[in-house]
């Protein structure tokens, strides 16, 4: 048999944030204590409101085939939910639902991108925006910042990356994986920049928008002459413990929204009828619901950041949303504890595995190579063991 790949397929790389996960599992199956931060996943239940609507839809038979772009109720919600909390008037047939906010991602991409397309990327950026663009045959630009930018791209560096190729801007406020908000100033100037523009496009993915300690979240959308370049992602995974539920929608001008509806038609079809009446019932509840892990979070990022100030050559920001903390780390590299040398984030994430038994994410995966992404996604018990083998193991090297 010739066991031959196709080129996409070999061309891609493995999702870094999975690949870590899987190592830890396998030390864990070897006996080994493995602490793993690596996935970005809350570690609340569902809330029980939302799982009642769930079995309700079980039993009132919701268990058939869906309409492609999701139940026209479910739309309806999101649509509510986008006027009520971001001040978006986006109306159902311009709206998506799709099996979490990747794959929207992933429709948005294979829907919008031709080969030889650019799309610019301020880094860090989430791990999978770099291969789904890729998939399209697209070009990813990687636009670096630093931490004294607190991770924030500027107008500047924006407008210096536009070429006669540059197709659309993505990015994730807040963000994953360094927990920057954008804030509405911020978003404006952007906006500004790139209405001049017109065939440019941003997707401005907002998944973690409940889980934000600046206040009111900000979405580019907002700015009416701006709208109709905007695609706005978002989804229920982050903000209400329904990671393994897989919602995740849009809202955009309808002709992506149709063009994302016909692709999705060829692939899935639509998501799961009992997740999108579940769905439905988030996004129909008042935000305060959200309320209770979001304090959760901004208790353990205070946590994590204290006892990470103890620890010698971390510099750190201080996130403003999501559940991560993204320490430049480079001030370890070319150290040594006289076995193994540190050269880059990776190694220095397979050195904390391997002699530490403590799972995080290196920064490379995010496109900055000094950093490495840590989740507090876990018990203050857990982070505070974590830290504790970090800052010993760190300890060894010299």
């Amino acid at each position: 048999m010739n066991n031959q790949l196709s080129n996409t397929i070999n061309n891609l790389s493995e999702s870094q944030t999975l690949a870590m996960s899987r190592l830890s599992r396998e030390l864990i199956a070897e006996g080994k204590d493995v602490i793993s931060l690596s996935i970005g996943e809350p570690d609340f239940d569902t809330p029980d409101f939302i799982k009642e609507a769930a079995k309700k839809a079980i039993d009132e038979n919701f268990t058939h085939y869906t309409p492609v772009p999701g139940y026209p109720e479910l739309r309806t919600a999101i649509s509510n939910k986008f006027k009520r909390d971001n001040n978006l008037d986006y109306a159902i047939d311009q709206i998506v639902v799709s099996t979490g906010a990747k794959h929207s991602l992933a429709n948005i991409s294979i829907s919008l991108l031709n080969p030889n397309n650019e799309v610019i990327l301020p880094a860090p950026y989430w791990v999978s925006y770099h291969e789904i663009i890729k998939l399209a045959g697209a070009k990813p630009v990687s636009l670096p910042t630093t931490i004294e930018q607190d991770f924030k791209v500027s107008v500047a560096q924006i407008e210096a990356a536009i070429t006669d190729k540059t197709r659309m801007i993505w990015f994730s406020t807040p963000c994953n994986p360094s927990g920057s908000v954008y804030t509405k100033d911020e978003l404006h100037k952007i906006a500004l920049l790139i209405k001049d523009y017109p065939n440019i496009i941003i997707v401005s993915d907002e998944i973690y928008e409940h889980i934000n300690f600046m206040g009111k979240h900000e979405s580019i959308a907002q700015f009416d002459f701006i709208k109709d370049q905007v695609i706005t992602v978002n989804g229920v995974s982050k903000g209400f413990a329904m990671t393994g539920w897989r919602i995740g929608y849009i809202g955009a001008p309808k002709w992506i929204a149709d063009a994302c509806t016909k692709m999705q038609g060829q692939f899935t079809s639509g998501t799961s009828s009992i997740s999108q009446k579940a769905a439905q019932a988030a996004l129909e509840a008042d935000p305060s619901v959200t309320y209770e892990m979001r304090e959760a979070f901004e208790k353990r990022r205070e946590l994590v950041l204290n006892l990470m100030k103890e620890i010698p050559g971390l510099k750190l920001n201080s996130p403003k949303g999501a559940f991560y903390v993204f320490p430049d780390i480079s001030s370890y590299f070319g150290k040594t504890d006289g076995e193994t040398t540190i050269n880059n984030a990776t190694e220095l994430t397979m050195f904390l595995l391997n002699k530490g038994l403590v799972a995080l994410v290196t920064g490379e995966a995010f496109g900055d190579p000094n950093c490495i992404r840590f989740s507090y996604a876990t018990s203050e018990d857990i982070l505070i063991e974590s830290i504790k083998r970090i800052k010993n193991t760190l300890a060894l090297l010299h």
